[in-house]
């Protein structure tokens, strides 16, 4: 079995995100490649929210500080973006 049979939603959300990097390549901050993310997204009729706060739970605690999410796609999927300019070992 293919990873796409296994987990096409997964599959189709890395699909969005090799297009925008093939696209656009390297050099750009984060907003350009988010904004394009979720110009491929709607093409590909990927349900997403963009920007999507989450609550955060300590020990069954809601904590008063939240998690903002760059996407939640199809419900339960977070997806976050980093735009680095050159990898590390950190």
């Amino acid at each position: 079995m293919d990873a796409e049979a296994k987990d096409p939603q997964t599959h189709a959300i890395i699909g969005a995100a090799m297009e925008v990097h093939s696209t656009l390549g390297p050099g750009f901050l984060e907003p350009v490649y988010q904004e394009a993310l979720a110009v491929e997204f709607a093409d590909r009729e990927i349900p997403f929210e963009r920007e999507k706060e989450l609550p955060v739970y300590y020990k069954e605690h809601r904590l008063a500080c939240s998690y903002r999410a760059d996407f939640k796609c199809y419900e339960d999927i977070i997806v976050e973006l980093e735009a680095l300019s050159s990898l590390s070992g950190i």
